[in-house]
């Protein structure tokens, strides 16, 4: 298998391994094993670390003891800690960020997202989250700033402020979904936005477990169930599905990185495993036949 390759991330000009770490779901087993989890994705190179505030963060600060925290960049997010949930006013951004960096030991994060905002003016008004976020840069304590959502109109926006240095996105850049290929990634790569591409695994629908058509409907009800006509390709022909959706999202054109969600140590491996094993052309060529989907990169793997 092959190492993870370094990439750039937008003007921030941070420069981390392509497979980044999220923590939504690090925190339910034992600390031990949360701890353990962090430990081998930064063995395997995985330098980006994307955390979540309530979710136990206290493990990530014991996991980056003994100078681990100077080896990968540390994200964090304002507005989903369920003590100030949804609240982007000035006081509970500073309240945020100030106890993430408790929680972490450290006394910097490389980037802070403003999470998922249900009015995408709420954190950007005068006085507001962006406006205090902006002063924790000054002030060194934060060195990037971000937007974490799902809708593609909120990251227009934040994007033409100028402001934002980062995009995390998620469901609509997988093999289900590429919606975000024509909005958001181009205005991106206009203004150098670093992107994270989210849920390569549609949150569950791509992990090789049979996905069931009625979640997919839920998920996304504009469009036809595919995620298990996709799995079922895949068991036909031997092929791990995995390996094709963090590869996929991987080829993406974008200057950014790629974010799994794992649960556990063994979840670590798998995803890294799939993002560096190799794939034949000729199955991507078979999958494009089939269901319309390839790499932005599959000129490159025929060669």
């Amino acid at each position: 298998m092959a190492d993870l390759e370094t990439r750039r991330l937008g003007r921030t000009e941070m420069r981390p391994k392509a497979l980044g770490l999220g923590g939504a779901w690090l925190h339910n087993g034992p600390e031990r094993e949360t701890i353990e989890a962090i430990h081998r994705a930064i063995e395997l190179g995985m330098d980006y670390l994307d955390t979540y505030p309530g979710h136990e963060e206290h493990r990530w600060g014991k996991a980056l003891e003994g100078g681990l925290r100077e080896k990968v960049y540390l994200q964090a997010k304002v507005g989903p800690h369920p003590e100030r949930r949804k609240d982007f006013s000035a006081d509970a951004t500073r309240w945020s960020v100030e106890n993430s960096l408790k929680q972490f030991k450290t006394d910097y994060l490389d980037a802070v997202l403003i999470h998922d905002p249900i009015d995408i003016e709420d954190p950007l008004a005068p006085g507001r989250a962006l406006d205090e976020l902006l002063k924790m840069k000054a002030e060194g304590v934060v060195r990037h700033i971000g937007l974490g959502v799902r809708s593609h109109e909120f990251h227009r926006r934040a994007i033409e402020t100028g402001q934002i240095d980062l995009v995390l996105t998620f469901l609509d850049y997988n093999l289900l979904n590429q919606s975000v290929a024509q909005t958001t990634l181009p205005l991106a790569r206009e203004h150098d936005v670093g992107i994270i591409l989210a849920s390569p695994l549609g949150m569950g629908l791509l992990t090789g477990v049979e996905p069931d058509p009625d979640t997919e409907r839920r998920r996304s009800p504009e469009t036809e169930p595919r995620a298990h006509a996709m799995w079922h390709w895949c068991q036909n022909r031997g092929v791990n599905i995995r390996h094709l959706a963090l590869q996929f999202c991987l080829a993406a054109h974008i200057d950014g990185i790629v974010m799994v969600g794992p649960a556990n140590k063994q979840q670590v491996e798998e995803a890294y495993e799939a993002a560096t094993a190799e794939v034949p052309p000729e199955i991507w060529r078979e999958f494009e036949a089939e269901f319309g989907v390839r790499p932005t990169n599959l000129e490159k793997l025929i060669v």
